[in-house]
């Protein structure tokens, strides 16, 4: 969905809730081949029998690419990604567990090197079916201005 908004139009605490996504052995795997994280974590299921979490778990850079995957259902032809800050893995997820991602604009500033933009901070959560947040993380937009500052 096309969702435009110029930096003005932002309101801080303004919320949206993606919908889930299911992360499958399929996944796992798909990403050690792209990445070459093979360790036995993600890929060695007697090795994790032995461990605290008893079973494999999906890598946290799958983890953060669902969920910024969930979050661009809307698309902003005046913003674009400026990255990311504060990423934590809160807690593993396993395969067949499903995660959203719920989404707050958190802050707006100006940008002192681009006076046509501004930057706005979202604030993101991964949960899991459970309702437990697996990622967190602050995703930082840098979004078109109706009149530069």
């Amino acid at each position: 969905m096309i969702c435009e908004q110029f930096f003005e139009d932002y309101v801080i605490d303004a919320r949206r809730e993606t919908g889930g996504r299911t992360v499958t052995e399929t996944d796992i795997v798909l990403h050690a081949g792209q990445t070459g994280d093979f360790f036995p974590h993600h890929m060695d299921a007697e090795w994790c029998s032995k461990q605290p979490f008893g079973r494999r778990m999906a890598h946290g850079t799958l983890v953060l690419s669902i969920a910024v995957g969930l979050t661009a259902d809307a698309v902003n032809p005046r913003a674009m990604s400026y990255g990311y800050d504060r990423l934590r893995f809160v807690k593993p997820v396993f395969i067949g567990d499903t995660i959203h991602v719920v989404v707050s604009v958190k802050e707006k500033r100006e940008d002192p090197k681009r006076p046509a933009h501004g930057i706005v901070v979202e604030s993101c959560q991964a949960l899991n079916q459970r309702g437990e947040t697996v990622l967190a993380c602050e995703h930082l937009l840098l979004v078109e201005r109706k009149t530069a500052a």
